[in-house]
């Protein structure tokens, strides 16, 4: 199969072949585009006509350039499907990868960095699964270090560690969708959100 005839029937594009180098995300070319506060975290409520404007006019730039993008479907679908993330990503607004998700039945959790980095504790009951996650992140630590990350008592730490040894905690998992049912549903939000755009 040739790469432009992958590239037409599943939306993904070939890996470079042996040799030639690898580009990067083509967003990366365009942090002034990308990082706007007009793309990157539009403001709620209503815009000047200026800022209308120039966010039409950024939207459109942002947009070309993930066309454009030979990493456009992996990003997408690692935005929809694996990682909640903010911003104007692979072609699509939080809005519309919402969306996505939701005519996909996708629950995608908000990463929990503080808790991976160890930036927890205080006076609050220390959850179970927050011990696990704890330790998943940090192999190396002692229990101690664990406990004092996570402002509990070391024997807090080992009680969580060996319910965890006896009782395994049963993970549900959801299978997840193939890069061609993101990038059909996407095709459908993206062109809805344009047709309201346009009647608007």
């Amino acid at each position: 199969m040739s790469t432009s005839t992958l590239s037409r029937t599943t939306g993904l594009h070939a890996a470079p072949a042996a040799g030639s180098r690898r580009r990067g995300p083509a967003c990366a070319s365009s942090p002034e585009v990308f990082q706007d506060v007009l793309v990157e975290d539009p403001p709620r409520g209503a815009l000047t006509r200026e800022d209308r404007d120039r966010q039409t006019r950024l939207l459109g730039q942002a947009r070309a350039t993930c066309e454009a993008c030979p990493l456009r479907a992996a990003c997408l679908y690692d935005a929809v499907v694996r990682h909640d993330v903010s911003g104007f990503v692979a072609g699509t607004t939080v809005r519309q990868r919402g969306e996505i998700r939701r005519r996909l039945g996708i629950v995608v959790e908000h990463e929990d960095l503080d808790t991976l980095a160890g930036v927890v504790g205080g006076t609050r009951q220390v959850d179970h699964d927050e011990v696990l996650r704890l330790r998943r992140a940090n192999p190396d630590e002692t229990l101690e270090q664990l406990a004092h990350r996570l402002g509990c008592s070391l024997s807090t730490v080992k009680r969580h560690l060996r319910r965890e040894r006896h009782e395994p905690t049963v993970r549900i998992t959801t299978s997840r969708p193939m890069p061609a049912q993101v990038l059909q549903v996407t095709a459908t939000v993206v062109s809805g959100t344009a047709n309201v755009r346009r009647a608007a």
